[in-house]
């Protein structure tokens, strides 16, 4: 055990002595550079066959794989043959691309000895070899800067895998080598403005492919409506392959390197990143960290028995460890799929599915499965893909004994995520998914020295903006206002009003305790507003995964339907829907207002409506989220210049207030923000300033007209909206109107 100690240690200290000596090396000629480049690439040849053929056989010398946990005490000895099998795809893939780029180096020195009979295709051919170390530089110096903390960080996971992290890091030279010339420049112009996504200037479109254009060529055909709506930020709902019937909406991912074949193919993914590079739009993709499908390759592996791929699974032979882990884990779904854990008659297992029992949540303690997810994340980036979505990143890290959420080695691993990025490509952006309460969100941006992600979801915030559309009383949205602006301005939110989820209610009920209101018996209140059960109620939506024991539920619905454009406009009531129109815009202005990115789910900018017709599809009907995921109305879109009509008024408006918000510097993320006492609860008040201007944002949640008791006594403000000249103070609102009020 020393002596493989000793050895590490040895390795770990050559690879760093390595790493400082390319950074610093330096040609003496051209013709020097080219030669050395040519040496290096045979050797590097060479070098790389002989690990091929030798490294499995060095992995059957390791088999403490698995040490680490109680909980896997039947797996250590399996952990043998992960890393022999791992080797496969990396000849495949990274060394096999390599030796092609490498050898296409060769023929500058046949080419120098020509004497002036080629003389353009000798400087070509010396330009494309010195191209080649200064891109082996770049990648060297990136390294080098990461290289202590991700090896630290790697073998605090997986003690005594220094094999492992150098298998890493000689793949990631391999992708970072095989990303395309404008990708590699788009990370450097934003390595060098490592700021870009904090402007105002960035407006965001969530949608699915199939929804909006049936396939990833239509979504291509249709960027100019995409950016007709102003958006330079689109995501793409999930698309990669997954079965039929067991999605869990694109979420049970059967091949990370397939699209879903309906969609199109990796090609045409491609080929649409390339499209929207080309017209300034970042591209979004989720990534699926925590679970793979049961149809995956390695499960069907598993369930065949290869020990190897069960080891990248939790597998138990009796309920004895799933009994422990159920005392501490909350179960995500307890209606529909209570639990933690699905048997497995043709195994006579158990296995692990946090979410549903088709989605097998994968083994982090395994480093091949650290490995391979590393990979495939990189390779939709090297796709094109900007920004990478890690769907439910607090639960990809399993512990007997926790509740496995938000345990620190995940924040180590979205921490190394970080910093490969960074290496191998710095211009893409992380974005977390982590649906909890502020205090357990705000840690997964790490902290300014060792950042975690780029971005997160400002779920609370957007729940709670609905829960004061059902109240008419926004002291919650303020004191939630006021968490957030205490944040470091590096900090960066995704504001949202709706997305392809459901409107969950985990409100601070401890803070709401002290007006006497009780938790069941308020998430009663909110189902009932938003289904259109209580009195006077202008909602219309539907439930999901309701409780009847407990009583909680969560909301479905789109934006318009829950603003009360659909009742209005179903009733022929005009002027409730001038009303409903008013509001849907407020809450828009109020998202556009947050420090951050907003994000507008795709139909919203039209006034989509709610499509019931999911209710007579029986692959649907089980889930009313597809109440919201209905398919783009292209027949109202084609209203969205007539004025006068709900997709005219919607777009119009929307198209005006976005503008206004990339004209201003106030509305970026690094202005200060405060709230500012209107002396009415269902009016909200917000003052930002940035580089000189002043803006008092008001919000009427009533649907009453109402007076904004405010007292800025320092002059004449513009509302930006309207165009009106007014004081700020005693201001009249209309109900479920809004202003932008700047300084003048």
């Amino acid at each position: 055990m020393k002596a493989r100690k000793k050895k590490a240690a040895q390795r770990a200290a050559k690879r760093t002595t390595e790493i400082t000596e390319k950074v610093a090396a330096n040609a003496e000629d051209k013709k020097a550079e080219v030669v050395d480049s040519t040496e290096k690439t045979a050797a590097a040849q060479d070098t790389t066959k002989k690990e091929v053929k030798a490294e499995p056989a060095k992995e059957e010398k390791k088999p403490e794989v698995k040490a680490e946990p109680v909980k896997e005490e039947k797996k250590t000895e399996a952990k043998v043959e992960p890393v022999k099998e791992e080797k496969k795809p990396e000849v495949k893939a990274e060394p096999v691309k390599e030796e092609k780029k490498t050898e296409a180096k060769v023929e500058p020195v046949k080419e120098e000895k020509k004497p002036e009979v080629k003389a353009e295709p000798v400087k070509k051919e010396t330009e494309k070899a010195e191209s080649t170390k200064e891109l082996e530089q770049e990648f060297e110096r990136r390294m080098a800067h990461h290289y202590d903390e991700l090896k630290w960080l790697y073998c605090e996971l997986y003690e005594n895998r220094m094999d492992m992290f150098e298998d890493l890091c000689k793949n990631l030279k391999n992708i970072y080598m095989d990303r395309k010339p404008d990708l590699k420049k788009q990370d450097r112009v934003r390595e060098q403005n490592p700021e870009w996504y904090k402007k105002n200037d960035i407006l965001g479109m969530m949608m699915y492919v199939n929804a909006f254009a049936g396939n990833l060529k239509g979504v291509k055909e249709k960027l100019d409506y995409v950016q007709e709506c102003n958006v330079n930020y689109l995501h793409l709902m999930p698309l990669l392959e997954s079965p039929e019937g067991k999605s869990d909406g694109g979420y049970a991912v059967s091949d990370f390197r397939k699209v879903q074949p309906e969609l199109g193919t990796m090609e045409d993914l491609e080929s649409l990143a390339d499209e929207c590079r080309k017209k300034g739009i970042s591209l979004c993709m989720d990534f699926v960290m925590n679970h793979t499908s049961e149809d995956h390759e390695w499960a069907r592996r598993a369930r065949a028995g290869e020990r190897e791929y069960m080891d990248r699974y939790y597998f138990y032979d009796n309920y004895d460890v799933p009994s422990q882990f159920e005392q501490t884990v909350p179960q995500v779904f307890p209606t529909t799929a209570p639990g933690n854990f699905t048997w497995l008659d043709d195994m006579k297992k158990f296995v692990m599915t946090t979410f549903y029992p088709y989605q097998w949540d994968l083994n982090y303690w395994n480093p091949v499965v650290m490995n391979e997810m590393i990979y495939n994340m990189l390779n939709l980036t090297n796709k094109g893909i900007d920004v990478i979505r890690i769907d439910a990143v607090p639960y990809i890290w399993k512990q007997l004994g926790t509740n496995c959420r938000n345990l620190p080695q995940v924040h180590n691993i979205v921490r190394m995520m970080r910093m490969i990025c960074e290496i191998v490509c710095p211009g893409v952006l992380l974005l977390g998914e982590v649906v909890m309460e502020p205090e357990k969100v705000v840690p997964y941006f790490g902290s300014v020295e060792k950042p975690e992600c780029h971005m997160l979801y400002n779920v609370t915030t957007m729940a709670t903006t609905w829960n004061t559309v059902a109240t008419r009383d926004a002291r919650l949205l303020r004191q939630q206002m006021d968490i957030i602006n205490r944040l470091p301005k590096d900090y960066v939110f995704l504001n949202y009003l709706r997305c392809h989820d459901d409107i969950g209610w985990g409100l601070d009920y401890g803070w709401l305790g002290q007006f006497g209101i009780d938790e069941v018996a308020h998430k009663k209140y909110l189902s009932d507003f938003f289904t259109g059960n209580y009195e006077n109620s202008f909602a219309r939506g539907e439930l999901y995964n309701a409780d009847p024991t407990s009583g909680d539920a969560r909301q479905c619905g789109t934006t318009a339907s829950l603003c009360g454009i659909e009742k209005a406009a179903y009733e022929r009531d005009e002027e409730a829907t001038k009303r409903a129109i008013r509001y849907d815009l407020t809450l828009h202005v109020y998202m556009l207002t947050q420090s951050g990115i907003p994000v507008i789910y795709s139909g919203d900018e039209i006034g989509q409506e709610n499509d019931y017709t999911y209710h007579e599809n029986p692959k649907k009907w089980d889930d009313s989220r597809y109440l919201h995921r209905g398919d783009f109305r292209w027949d109202k879109a084609e209203l969205r210049h007539t004025k006068g009509t709900i997709p005219g008024e919607m777009f119009e408006g929307l198209d005006k207030l976005e503008k206004i918000r990339k004209s201003h510097p106030v509305f970026e993320s690094t202005a200060d923000c405060r709230t500012v006492d209107t002396w009415d609860d269902s009016i909200l008040g917000l003052i930002k300033e940035k580089d000189g201007e002043k803006l008092v944002a008001l919000f009427n949640f009533s649907e009453y007209d109402k007076v904004a008791w405010i007292n800025e006594e320092d002059g004449m403000y513009e509302d930006l909206i309207s165009g009106r000249q007014m004081e700020a103070r005693g201001v009249q609102i209309p109900a479920f109107g809004c202003y932008w009020l700047l300084k003048k």
